[in-house]
């Protein structure tokens, strides 16, 4: 089975930094991409940054480039996000997900295709102002 276990999440002022993990098992797919969303109270789930070992690029939402940072470690079976300079908007739940296919990291990050995705459980952000 596909599992994601995500942690990392926290409370941090405004300025700080957090760094998330998310370690997968069970992932047997050919090819896939990975990445971190977020949703924050009442707003819909957006992709934050993904990678895809289909394309060499790294997509990130506009709203956190310069500050956030994926990476992977293939050997540990994780893939980190690393969060600079937080801002009180990035306060959300954040999730990391899986989706099996030959795709476009940008591809991976977008909420709308309703492409199969494998999905970790929640960690929580809060960054005070």
């Amino acid at each position: 089975d596909v599992q994601l276990q995500a942690s990392g999440g926290g409370l941090v002022q405004a300025g700080g930094s957090l760094r998330l993990s998310c370690v997968t098992s069970g992932l047997t797919f050919d090819d896939y991409g990975i990445g971190w969303f977020r949703q924050a109270p009442g707003k819909e789930r957006e992709g934050v940054s993904c990678i895809s070992d289909s394309d060499p690029t790294t997509y990130y939402i506009e709203s956190v480039k310069g500050r956030f940072t994926i990476s992977s470690d293939n050997a540990k079976n994780t893939v980190y996000l690393q969060m600079d300079g937080l801002k009180p908007e990035d306060t959300a739940v954040y999730y990391c997900a899986v989706k099996p296919g030959l795709l476009f990291s940008d591809y991976v990050c977008d909420e709308t295709t309703g492409h199969r995705a494998y999905w970790g459980q929640e960690t929580q952000v809060t960054v005070s102002s």
